[in-house]
């Protein structure tokens, strides 16, 4: 019989707000529903004077290589089985993260690396980087098939140090149908898409609202709900600008009475309300090097028919059906598929469907179980970066 095992996650964790902490925080409860006893050391940003999270073992202020090596020496002497680090561009110190490898160097323990992000082009700096941390990792967690792809053949890592294992959705069925969730949330009678996540430039959200003149001659009940607060850092940086700019749109398009900006950041039962609530969730995103949309698997959980443009991650999720993929910047496209799904009532519920079945397979518990099954595989495993 297996012992109890231990594990010391390494990542942002709440009270930040960001799509990499929720992961942490949901990762650690899935473990711990599987058995296994968690320990956290959590990334905190000294300069926004960020509180040290109440729940964590470990605090690393991102910019002081010393916290690292100090971590470090205290994870490895811990009681910590094995640790689990959520990587993504941005979190760690140094130039391209590389204060992380001073935490690794000090730890003899087997590494899990959850990769967020895995750029086919990146720069030098970010290419070697990456490849040194996956070169300590006992094992690489990718959450699609494209990213094991980019692994072995921008970075060299091994096909066999890699596996892969989906994003994470929250178990969540309430007892209000659809439309009794869109009578709570003051939406009667309308056909509501939505988008959700820390609004910030480049996430695509024009290309909707220009959609959106075409969608109301077509569907005058329509209503787009662009969820989430500002992202901190944009706001820190050039304050609400970018969010007046597309109010100010909203507003030239006369589609006031069509766009809702719920500004604020959601709770996670707010947020699986809303998508609750949701004909069709869209994600517009720009750019085609996206490997992990956290808010994509949260739509395809809960059994939403989808629309987006074709970033890796979506082409892979939307793939058995579940939604439509339109072409990027394309508002035309957009609003011929939104019409589409919500004048089509057979082909907006054969995607759900397609979306269920899928989504069955991600609930976080499930999820956890794998982490836990990988973790018991890597404490088996001998490997040199343990053995030094």
């Amino acid at each position: 019989m297996r012992k109890h095992r231990r594990v010391a996650l390494i990542g942002t964790y709440p009270p930040r707000r960001c799509g990499i902490a929720s992961f942490t925080a949901d990762l650690a409860e899935a473990l711990a529903q599987a058995g296994t006893e968690v320990m956290v050391a959590a990334m905190v940003r000294e300069a926004q004077e960020e509180e040290a999270p109440s729940g964590a073992t470990w605090v690393i202020r991102d910019q002081r290589p010393r916290d690292y090596t100090r971590v470090g020496r205290m994870i490895g002497s811990s009681s910590a089985d094995a640790v689990c680090v959520q990587h993504e561009y941005g979190i760690f110190g140094g130039p391209d993260g590389r204060y992380l490898l001073r935490l690794l160097d000090e730890i003899r323990l087997p590494v899990i690396t959850t990769l967020h992000t895995v750029l086919k082009s990146p720069s030098r700096g970010q290419k070697q980087i990456l490849s040194e941390i996956c070169a300590r990792s006992t094992a690489v967690v990718v959450m699609a098939e494209k990213a094991k792809m980019l692994l072995q053949e921008v970075y060299g890592v091994p096909e066999s140090r890699i596996r892969l294992i989906r994003h994470g959705v929250p178990s969540y069925r309430p007892a209000l149908s659809r439309e009794e969730m869109k009578e709570r949330l003051q939406l009667k009678g309308r056909r509501v898409l939505s988008t959700f996540g820390l609004l910030s430039p480049g996430k695509g959200i024009e290309t909707v609202i220009a959609a959106m003149p075409d969608v109301v001659r077509q569907c005058p009940n329509a209503v787009y709900l662009i969820l989430g607060g500002t992202h901190p850092d944009v706001v820190r940086a050039s304050g609400e600008r970018y969010r007046e700019s597309l109010e100010e749109m909203v507003n030239r398009l006369g589609l006031a009475d069509h766009v809702q900006f719920v500004n604020r950041y959601l709770e996670r039962e707010e947020l699986l309300n809303y998508l609750w609530a949701s004909d069709v969730f869209i994600t517009p995103y720009p750019n085609q090097e996206q490997i992990c949309s956290g808010t994509l698997t949260y739509a395809v959980g809960l059994g939403r028919a989808v629309i987006s443009t074709p970033y890796w991650y979506a082409e892979e999720l939307l793939g058995q059906g579940a939604g439509i993929l339109v072409p990027f910047r394309d508002p035309a496209a957009m609003a011929e598929a939104v019409i589409e799904l919500l004048d089509n009532p057979l082909r907006r519920q054969a995607c759900e469907a397609k979306a269920r079945a899928f989504g069955s397979a991600l609930t976080w518990p499930q999820i956890g179980r794998q982490y836990a099954a990988l973790t018991d595989q890597v404490m088996e495993q001998a490997h040199p970066m343990t053995a030094r």
